[in-house]
């Protein structure tokens, strides 16, 4: 059996350190409060009042317009020569951004005397700015919606058996909480007394309630069912499975994709040279055009509209944000938008077999007897002899036939280097490993033969030193990883077992399975060596595992992807931690991050044609400052919402 640590849940620290270090930083969003949407009312008012009063008392109706610049337009101004002029101080050359674009076009506007025009202008950028930043922030609210679910109260026991509410930030290692029906755990602990059923699903997105008794593990955050448990706290709160999640969630969105930074990059560029063109084009009107210099002039500021990449700045934002929030509603916690953009990009991903494509413990696979009428007697027997045993092969025997006999009291020896003896009825029973048993039939010697090759554990059940029947064990490939792996097979995406067990035993895993490749007999410190070769013959590469010794092929790997059960090493390396240890998530992972891409192609090809467009209309003096503003900012909307699509679920 490979090398396996399986630690009951993971402490999470924020340092990620990797060798293929993205930092891909987002620095789109702006949290504006409620002033200025209260102002852009305001605005709206006024424009509205301007417009009834237009034909009646045109100067006065200017003034109004004037001042939905200023009320609606407020924040656009400051951000258009604020962040201009503190990136330009901070980067020492000019940064312009879109905001400095869309007020310049408004002032020209003024100064040509189209005031509605201008206001105009101000009125549908803010609205569409607020609803761009409406849309990130619901992306946002689907994932931080955990927030509200953080427990902020426990009932703790006291020595005389009453109970007195705390804060569960006070709560110290070793208290005990009580735990009503329907409440919410506080803490991460162990149950000391009761049973229940507890929802995990603000934990692993598992939505069936799970079972619970004396010795389990609870998790803080999970709601508590009909039953009233006791549990004693086993971590600080800042330290809870739940914690970690939320500082998942803090990473994921401020690490977005590559594609959305290298947009954020290219803005200030872009802006630069649509206002290097500018005032060419406003001295080019009349020579090349024939335009009045008046003309020429408002020909420039709806150049200027038309060309800002208003939608091509939302074109990646929303999008990842969407992608993510849906990703950790199901379980699959991505450390930022980069991890989830280049996942549909993996041309292999290899696995570690203990604990990730299996159970992590063995299951008895084959229970044979000589004489199948002694089946009943022979069962009893052997479960009896097995629960006095704490061998892990033991506990999965005992697992198998509880449900199939009746205990009974017997006097069991665990013999050394044997194994386990019992007396029942003057016959001595014995469980032991083949090379125990001096003669076996050739039966049994097929049989135990056979579930070798297939990678079995077997043992001899023996009656006065003959072998009467035998039990097979395996560590079971689970269904989830089947299915995950016939998946990526599906997606021309090459798929890796790497394992420390023998060839033999590997192999039979790896036919189950399915998977294109079986490296066996490797030890924890080559795991890495064999991504590295991966890396080079395959291109991009992913590693799957959950143990201490995954960690360095994890960080070694393009994506790392933790099992959510695993141990603290290999969550705090990775750059994806799938909940519940369902690689079935895995695949949906895979899925939603190929609609990402598609996505956020669609609308960079979107926007810029619709700005190629409105620029051509423009030199042919097809478009004015009202139409190029509707439809770019339409525009704009549609890229959001379009990305807002990720947020649905794909049928």
């Amino acid at each position: 059996m490979e090398e396996h640590v399986n630690c009951q849940k993971y402490e999470h620290t924020p340092e990620h350190t990797h060798e293929h270090t993205h930092n891909h930083e987002h620095a789109h969003g702006h949290n504006h409060g409620q002033s200025p949407v209260v102002l852009f009312f305001v605005g709206l008012l006024l424009f509205i009042a301007g417009l009834l009063l237009h034909r009646v008392i045109g100067e006065f109706s200017n003034g109004l317009f004037f001042l939905v610049v200023v009320f609606s337009g407020y924040h656009v101004i400051g951000e258009g020569f604020g962040d201009t002029y503190r990136a330009s101080v901070a980067a020492k050359k000019f940064v312009p951004n879109i905001h400095l674009l869309m007020t310049l076009a408004a002032v020209g506007a003024m100064l040509l005397g189209n005031f509605e025009e201008a206001a105009l202008l101000i009125l549908i950028f803010a609205g569409a700015h607020f609803l761009e930043e409406y849309a990130e922030g619901k992306s946002r609210r689907e994932i931080t919606n955990l927030l509200n679910l953080n427990p902020t109260e426990a009932q703790l026991l006291q020595a005389d058996g009453t109970t007195k509410t705390v804060s569960v930030a006070k709560l110290s290692i070793g208290d005990r909480v009580k735990v009503l029906n329907g409440a919410q755990v506080p803490t991460d602990g162990k149950i000391i007394s009761g049973t229940t059923a507890i929802d995990e699903s603000s934990i692993n997105g598992e939505s069936m309630p799970k079972e619970k008794t004396v010795g389990d593990e609870v998790f803080g955050s999970t709601i508590n069912g009909s039953g009233v448990i006791t549990v004693e706290v086993t971590k600080d709160s800042s330290d809870t499975v739940f914690a970690k999640i939320l500082q998942l969630v803090n990473q994921s969105q401020a690490n977005l994709s590559p594609t959305a930074s290298k947009i954020k990059q290219f803005e200030p560029r872009y802006v630069s040279f649509v206002l290097l063109l500018l005032p060419l084009i406003i001295i080019a009107g009349p020579f090349v055009f024939q335009w009045t210099w008046e003309d020429s002039f408002y020909r420039g500021l709806v150049f200027l509209i038309s060309a800002s990449p208003c939608a091509l700045a939302a074109s990646a934002v929303p999008a990842t944000l969407s992608g993510i929030s849906n990703l950790a509603k199901k379980g699959v916690l991505f450390k930022g938008g980069a991890f989830l953009a280049n996942l549909a990009d993996l041309k292999a991903i290899a696995f570690d077999k203990t604990g990730t494509l299996t159970a992590g413990k063995p299951s008895v696979t084959d229970f044979e007897l000589v004489v199948p009428d002694a089946e009943p007697l022979v069962k009893e027997i052997v479960y009896n002899m097995e629960r006095q045993s704490n061998h892990p092969l033991a506990t999965a025997i005992v697992q198998y036939l509880k449900d199939q006999v009746t205990v009974r009291e017997l006097l069991v020896e665990n013999v050394i280097g044997v194994g386990l003896e019992a007396t029942v009825d003057g016959n001595l029973y014995q469980i032991s490993k083949p090379s125990v048993f001096q003669t076996v039939c050739e039966e049994m010697q097929t049989k135990q033969q056979r579930l070798a090759n297939e990678g079995k554990t077997v043992i001899y059940i023996g009656c006065n030193q003959q072998v009467i029947g035998l039990i097979a064990l395996m560590d079971v490939p689970n269904e989830q990883a089947k299915q995950a792996i016939s998946y990526f097979r599906s997606q021309n995406v090459r798929t890796t077992m790497i394992t420390g067990d023998a060839q033999l035993t590997g192999e039979a895993v790896g036919r189950t399975l399915g998977v294109d490749q079986v490296i066996a007999n490797v030890l924890p410190e080559e795991k890495s060596k064999m991504i590295d070769e991966q890396k080079a013959t395959y291109g991009i590469v992913g590693m799957v595992g959950d143990g201490v010794n995954d960690a360095p092929a994890l960080v070694k790997a393009d994506i790392g992807i933790a099992m959510g059960d695993g141990t603290d090493v290999a969550i705090d390396v990775a750059d994806v931690v799938v909940m519940n240890n369902d690689l079935e998530k895995l695949s949906e992972a895979y899925r939603v991050s190929k609609r990402l891409n598609k996505i956020v192609w669609q609308n960079i090809i979107f926007s810029m044609a619709v700005v190629g467009i409105l620029v051509v209309l423009n030199f042919m003096g097809l478009a004015n400052i009202t139409f190029g503003v509707i439809v770019h900012e339409g525009s704009t909307l549609v890229v959001i919402v379009n990305g807002l699509r990720l947020l649905i679920n794909q049928k």
